[in-house]
């Protein structure tokens, strides 16, 4: 059975988990999609969707309780990519997932496409919000969260927000108010990778060094209880989203350990490869990368490519 056969089985079930080997071999066809989606479109964001993309297919496979038949389902569990230009990789795990078409994501940032350069919530059902404008995610998780409390409903506010964003003081604020009031339903998760697009300006030009340091501990002196993973180990990130779901009484922050590009060699550790659109020769050249991992793991070298899921 292919990934696209499997998730169409998959599509109407809630809040089942998935094997380890499938939690690999789905974030080997998302790696696969975000590249071919990016160079199909002429633009996009490479480093960054790679460096999430366990994590999406983690929470969309193994984690949130949603439904692709309901995607508005009052019920449901959120999800907010803050760092939104890195909205590829959420589209690919939605398609995945059954919530759009596998073929739709060759229209990837076109003029009249519901899969814009930035999440657009008002275009593409199954998406929790807006975002693109940096720093902006967490606000709205508080308020999801919040209002779940409020409303006595059952479900839990997941937001993946990037290490660069997180210099933005809303960020702050937010962290702020959610461990005030206790939300202990809202999780935010750091996308570490430790390489933003530019980093910090000096006389010479730009450094590369950490945007943030630390952001474990400035999260817990805001009040949070905070954990730390590998953001490319599914089992690591299982026990860390286990983790904050069984914490009481305050919001968590889970740290995670990526690498910008992960999953593709000349891409890994390489800021030119924040916004840089493969060549087809770059793209076949991951292509036999992601399939000797495919066929390492028991999968079929090229699934998804081309089908519906």
């Amino acid at each position: 059975m292919t990934i696209a056969e499997q998730t169409d089985e998959r599509a109407g079930r809630t809040g089942e988990g998935a094997s380890l080997a499938e939690l690999d071999r789905l974030s080997i066809e998302a790696r696969r999609l975000i590249l071919q989606s990016i160079h199909t479109a002429g633009a996009g964001h490479v480093g960054g969707p790679l460096s999430c993309a366990d994590l999406l297919v983690n929470l969309y496979f193994d984690r949130l309780r949603v439904d692709p038949a309901n995607p508005g389902w009052p019920e449901r569990d959120r999800c907010i990519l803050s760092k939104g230009h890195s909205s590829i990789a959420l589209y690919a795990v939605l398609a995945l997932r059954g919530f759009l078409p596998v073929a739709e994501l060759a229209t990837f940032d076109a003029a009249d496409s519901r899969l814009q350069g930035h999440p657009d919530m008002t275009a593409l059902p199954g998406l929790d919000m807006s975002t693109g404008s940096l720093g902006q995610g967490l606000s709205p998780g508080v308020g999801m969260a919040l209002g779940a409390r409020l409303r006595g409903l059952p479900f839990r506010t997941w937001v993946i927000v990037g290490d660069g964003e997180i210099q933005e003081g809303q960020i702050w604020e937010a962290a702020f108010t959610a461990a005030r009031l206790g939300l202990d339903t809202l999780c935010a998760i750091v996308d570490y990778n430790r390489l933003p697009q530019f980093g910090w300006p000096d006389p010479g030009g730009f450094t590369r060094t950490e945007p943030v340091d630390d952001p474990t501990g400035k999260f817990r002196a805001f009040g949070w209880h905070a954990v730390e993973c590998d953001g490319h180990d599914h089992a690591a990130i299982r026990a860390a989203f286990d983790a904050a779901e069984a914490h009481p009484g305050q919001p968590t922050c889970i740290v995670a350990h990526t690498v910008k590009g992960k999953g593709i060699s000349f891409a890994e550790g390489d800021y030119l490869w924040h916004a840089k659109v493969p060549t087809a020769s770059d793209l076949e050249l991951a292509g036999t990368e992601l399939d000797a991992r495919l066929a390492g793991i028991g999968g079929e070298a090229g699934v998804g490519q081309g089908e519906d899921a």
